[in-house]
């Protein structure tokens, strides 16, 4: 599953070896027999250093094509296509989403082999954190700002679109635990159809560790969480999934990419994900106050207000919410590298620092601060 030469992003913001090859030429040129979109003279240009699929851009006839390959254990192209359907919506709400490109028979995901393959338009737009981990934070509070008007625009537009939740829990951000009374009877409940996440699971005690960890952030949020209604949501609003405007327009949200994550979770599920991946540098929480960036994570949230006003009563179930937006996403992470790409070391990495930690930092003096200035906002 590996290639030594092609070396991505790893989970300690460092670099590894790749869990899936590059895409090549030669894979270049089964695509260009099947995209009007690429043509014989088509190259690659790129490739992405991102590590859970392959990507690159390559040259087309009629500009850059963006190229998504994934394992069909991740990505079958039906399952492609529950987010391939929410992106169309977007785009037809007038969401400024890459352009899907269709194939020469109208599907926007194909099969071949092991692989599953989408295909993208690259969005017009500046593209300034293309190489940046996860977690890297957004530093200037009236990007912040834009991208919270951004991301509740998208919000306006998905209220009109309704389908089911996603075939898939593999690296999906969903939030049925959360919305669960019993985190751990439901989990329980599902582990025979997630063998991958039942088999680790298995060797560590992980109910006791949840209940001391992250579970006391759970208490009420089930029964305040009713009255939020589900929504197709992004689920993945970091500064790396967005292109800003140029010139006069430079602090303004021109793209929106990437849906990978995107499933029927809540408002203010991707809202508090926002905050999350664009505030705390999770990566770098031994430089303590530095670490965090409350003044980010207001201008997310006022800009947000811009365009669709939050109650006080949402803003504090916003705050509270947000030690636990984690959850159900790093199972999905624990269940993928255990059980797709064999690697416990990385599933380690996903339930020690990401499940247990992220909570745990929010007991912490600055993850107090941050919650307590979430609420001081209402």
């Amino acid at each position: 599953m590996t290639q030594q030469s092609h070396r991505v992003q790893g989970l300690n913001n460092d670099e590894v070896a790749a869990d899936w090859p590059a895409i090549d030429a030669a894979e270049l040129a089964w695509l260009c027999d099947h995209y009007p979109q690429l043509d014989a003279g088509s190259a690659l240009l790129w490739h992405s250093p991102r590590p859970m699929s392959a990507a690159a851009i390559a040259s087309g006839p009629y500009g850059k094509v963006f190229i998504k390959r994934h394992h069909r254990l991740v990505r079958t192209a039906a399952c492609l296509q529950e987010e391939h359907r929410f992106i169309t919506h977007l785009a037809n709400a007038g969401v400024p989403v890459a352009e899907l490109l269709r194939n020469q028979h109208g599907a926007t995901a194909i099969e071949h082999g092991d692989w599953t393959y989408e295909l993208h338009a690259v969005a017009t737009g500046q593209d300034l954190y293309r190489d940046a981990p996860s977690w890297t934070l957004l530093t200037e509070r009236e990007r912040a700002r834009a991208a919270g008007r951004m991301l509740a625009t998208l919000h306006r537009a998905s209220a009109g679109y309704h389908a089911p939740q996603r075939s898939t829990h593999l690296l999906v951000a969903r939030d049925e635990l959360i919305r669960a009374e019993d985190p751990i009877s439901a989990l329980n409940a599902d582990l025979d159809n997630r063998p991958g996440l039942a088999r680790y699971l298995a060797r560590i005690p992980w109910e006791q560790q949840l209940q001391r960890s992250v579970l006391p952030w759970h208490t009420g949020l089930s029964a305040r969480l009713q009255a939020e209604p589900p929504l197709w949501a992004h689920n993945d609003w970091h500064v790396s999934n967005l292109l800003w405007g140029h010139d006069d327009n430079a602090m303004q949200v021109s793209a929106v990419l990437d849906f990978g994550l995107a499933s029927p979770t809540s408002a203010l599920f991707d809202l508090a994900t926002a905050i999350e991946r664009n505030a705390v540098a999770w990566l770098e929480l031994e430089r303590g106050a530095e670490a965090v960036r409350t003044d980010i994570a207001l201008a997310l949230l006022d800009g947000y207000r811009e365009v669709l006003p939050l109650s006080a009563e949402r803003v504090h179930l916003l705050a509270d919410l947000l030690p636990m937006v984690h959850f159900d996403f790093a199972l999905s992470e624990v269940e993928y590298f255990e059980g797709i790409t064999g690697s416990t070391a990385n599933a380690d990495v996903a339930w020690q620092p990401f499940m247990l930690g992220h909570p745990e930092w929010f007991a912490s003096h600055h993850g107090r601060a941050l919650l307590q200035a979430l609420h001081a906002a209402a």
